[in-house]
């Protein structure tokens, strides 16, 4: 079945199929922030600088968002947080307080190493669909040029 289609057709095929896979893969993510976004948060405990929990107990909010520790603050374990995941998150509480809190992981970050194995891949696919072709072209090349030899010489009887 696949063999009766058209180089246009599989071309079409193909690209509807990486559209597709583009807004299944943004939907996702936009559901999987609006549905456990909240949850994941409250059944985390992270450990706090100063062992303060006040952002357990009231509100607040963040000053700074998950981002990488320094390699200078995790060396040097002068920010306490920085040891358990490398990633810090800067609170304020309703009471005035600062907090320093240890945060899973940074968003920019993911979405940064998805992209780039993204276009890793398709740089590669592309380099080698491109080889395919030109090794295609040159053995229909080579055949035709044999085809035509046998021809000439009158071998087929």
């Amino acid at each position: 079945m696949i063999e009766t289609c058209s180089k246009r057709c599989m071309l079409l095929g193909t690209i509807l199929l990486a559209v597709l896979t583009v807004v299944v893969l943004i939907l996702e993510s936009q559901l999987a922030d609006t549905l456990s976004g909240s949850q994941r948060t409250r059944n985390k405990t992270f450990p706090t600088e100063n062992n303060s929990t006040c952002w357990t107990q009231q509100p607040y909010t963040v000053i700074s968002e998950c981002h990488p520790c320094s390699d200078f603050e995790i060396r040097s374990k002068s920010i306490g947080v920085c040891i358990h995941t490398s990633f810090k998150e800067i609170l304020k509480c309703e009471n005035g307080e600062t907090v320093t809190r240890s945060c899973d992981r940074v968003a920019y970050l993911e979405e940064r190493a998805y992209w780039k194995f993204t276009i890793w891949s398709f740089i590669v696919g592309s380099i080698s669909s491109v080889a395919v072709m030109l090794r295609m072209r040159v053995l229909n090349y080579r055949a035709k040029r044999r085809a035509r030899q046998i021809l000439s010489n009158g071998a087929i009887s």
